[in-house]
């Protein structure tokens, strides 16, 4: 009798410390919930997701990319190297490239005509900051009175001549063309590039800025000089 009492409150003991320790267990360590509205976990899960969209679709272009690339090179290597050289060509400014964009023009203020001033050429400083504002609000292929610009393009001073890779502004009124990767980013830059403070310093220099609605269809011409490469040479 007195083994079988020992027995039964040796187990209700055991079974009473399980409990407790569950209990304290439950108690040291709290689940810790999430404090944010329903409208924030929403706006993440979005965020997310649209995160998620993008990595998939760059994931399934290269993926694309890579698959035409084999199958190019199994059919033809000639075509295949041939398509990549005209695409670096492209890369490199040196097709004519055709597109959505718009056109600015820089001409010479009435009142400084009407008044005799004297207008000297745009500054390259004023174009360059021109050029930096595009390139910002999207712009993707860029030409300055038909001179193509690619990433080694200098706007400098030379002898009193503003020179675009080595090309003279020779008269007013000169055109800006620029081209956008589609219609919806040439909307964009009309409307980001008419609030630019950079508009109002050319009217300092007693020039005018005027800038077309955009286009669906704009050409502009390839670089047409021999991009100098330094650091590399060809060899046998």
């Amino acid at each position: 009798m007195g083994s079988k009492f020992t027995i039964s409150m040796t187990l209700i003991t055991v079974i009473i410390g399980f409990m407790l320790a569950i209990q304290f267990q439950t108690v040291k360590e709290p689940k810790v919930r999430d404090t944010r509205d329903v409208w924030a976990l929403r706006d993440d899960l979005i965020k997310e997701q649209e995160l998620q969209s993008k990595l998939l679709e760059e994931i399934r272009s290269n993926e694309e990319r890579i698959s035409k690339y084999k199958t190019k090179i199994k059919d033809s290597k000639e075509m295949a190297l041939k398509e990549t050289l005209e695409g670096l060509k492209k890369e490199a400014g040196q097709t004519d490239i055709k597109g959505p964009g718009l056109v600015i023009t820089v001409s010479i203020l009435k009142e400084a005509l009407l008044l005799g001033q004297p207008v000297a050429d745009v500054s390259p400083m004023l174009l360059k900051r021109l050029v930096n504002d595009l390139n910002m609000y999207g712009a993707d292929q860029i030409s300055i009175d038909g001179e193509r610009l690619i990433n080694t393009t200098v706007i400098r001073d030379i002898n009193g001549k503003t020179k675009i890779n080595g090309h003279s502004i020779k008269k007013y009124p000169f055109q800006i063309k620029i081209i956008t990767k589609n219609m919806d980013e040439a909307n964009k830059l009309y409307n980001r590039i008419q609030v630019s403070p950079v508009i109002d310093e050319f009217i300092v220099e007693n020039l005018k800025i005027t800038i077309s609605k955009p286009k669906k269809s704009l050409v502009i011409p390839a670089f047409e000089d021999s991009i100098v490469i330094k650091g590399m040479k060809s060899i046998e």
